[in-house]
């Protein structure tokens, strides 16, 4: 049956209710002379009751009966004039239900394209939120990128100058260190000549013991060995100052990092204060291609911290420092037994400028440096830490091929 009222069948309580029809027969009694009944197209009566001797006019509506209208006291012109009438009422309430439907359809239509352009701007604007999202996500990671590769331009510009005047130091402290040494020499010989002296003197040795030359001559090769050592000391120490600096070398090097772990630690070496070790347990590991002057400069702040965080306790301790490979990459551990960090400094640990130390103790640049010069080696760097229990600094990088 079709919902808008086209090619169906109507029945007369469709078409209408029970106070229309009783209105409407009212009416229709006094136009037939006081008697009139009314049934469906059934036969079943409506309204009124069906007399016996009551004439009987049949209402179609498409062709199907769709009200019969009785009256004992009409005559046929009366009946068939009120039928008429009747069916003009039937047609009118017909056309009015049709109307109605196409109406509700015309709405309900209306209302289910509102609700799909809905949905299409509801999804239309959760991709444009999507899009928006990913769009700032996208600019928010360009704009940390940018920052840190600022940063590692900037730590490499500040890492060439730290270089190029270790360099010149070295190059300069060199110099008098040649001199000093030839000197030191030089002296050491005219003390074996005042020696060589004092045989030649044996049958005169007044002078010789009244100014106390055997005591000189003693004493003076002592502090010639004590200061032949302490030179020794520091051309080491410009040794390992020239290889930290990385001057003799090419900007990227085929290099063993355990050769860079060595180096990093013979500079803080020097730095200890009493009270404070260091322990070297390497494993040996492939060489790879790096920027050694960097890595170096990383492994040196990331030692520098672990000192600092153990002086910071008041207590002695141990810097230990252990490196192996495995099939996943290489890996550097830095362990201190310092004063460690809570969850919240772990969390902002490698960000610029964060440093745990009172002001004017620390600019807070080490970690975030050293976590810049992993990360552009291809490497990754992590922290484990207790407060009281000391920090390790766990840097991994990529096996070679």
């Amino acid at each position: 049956m079709n919902p808008s009222g086209f090619d169906r069948e109507w029945q007369l309580g469709e078409l209408l209710d029970s106070a229309q029809l009783s209105r409407l027969g009212a009416a229709l009694a006094s136009l037939l002379g006081g008697d009139c009944a009314i049934a469906d197209g059934n036969g079943q009566p409506l309204l009124g009751h069906i007399a016996p001797t009551a004439r009987r006019q049949a209402i179609a509506l498409e062709l199907e009966p769709v009200a019969i209208l009785h009256s004992a006291s009409a005559d046929d012109r009366q009946l068939a004039a009120a039928g008429e009438l009747l069916h003009a009422v039937l047609r009118a309430q017909v056309r009015f239900r049709m109307a109605s439907a196409l109406h509700l359809e015309a709405i309900a239509e209306d209302f289910e394209s509102l609700k799909r352009e809905h949905a299409h701007l509801l999804e239309s604007e959760a991709r444009y939120r999507k899009l928006a999202a990913e769009l700032d996500a996208r600019v928010k990671a360009q704009v940390a990128q940018l920052e840190e590769r600022q940063q590692m331009l900037y730590e490499a510009e500040k890492l060439a100058s730290v270089g190029q005047l270790a360099a010149g130091m070295a190059h300069e402290i060199n110099n008098p260190l040649g001199f000093v040494r030839s000197n030191l020499a030089s002296f050491q010989r005219y003390l074996t000549q005042f020696a060589a002296l004092r045989g030649r003197l044996s049958a005169d040795l007044a002078a010789w013991q009244e100014l106390d030359l055997d005591f000189l001559v003693e004493d003076g090769g002592d502090l010639l060995r004590e200061s032949d050592q302490g030179l020794e000391r520091i051309a080491r120490i410009v040794g390992d100052l020239k290889a930290f600096s990385n001057v003799d070398r090419a900007s990227e090097a085929f290099t063993d990092p355990n050769d860079c772990i060595r180096q990093a630690a013979a500079v803080i070496e020097a730095q200890l204060p009493a009270g404070i070790s260091l322990q070297l347990d390497l494993l040996p590991l492939p060489s790879i291609v790096c920027l050694p002057g960097h890595l170096k400069q990383a492994l040196f702040n990331i030692l520098r911290n672990a000192m600092q965080a153990i002086t910071d306790s008041g207590q002695p301790g141990t810097i230990k420092v252990s490196s192996e490979a495995t099939v996943s990459g290489l890996y550097i551990r830095i362990h201190d037994t310092g004063i460690g960090m809570r969850p919240e400094q772990i969390e902002h640990a490698f960000e610029p400028f964060y440093t745990t130390r009172p002001v004017g103790h620390g600019v807070g640049l080490g970690l975030s440096t050293a976590r810049s010069i992993i990360l552009a080696h291809s490497g990754t760097v992590s922290l484990s830490s207790q407060p009281d229990a000391g920090t390790t600094v766990t840097m991994t990088f990529p096996a070679p091929p």
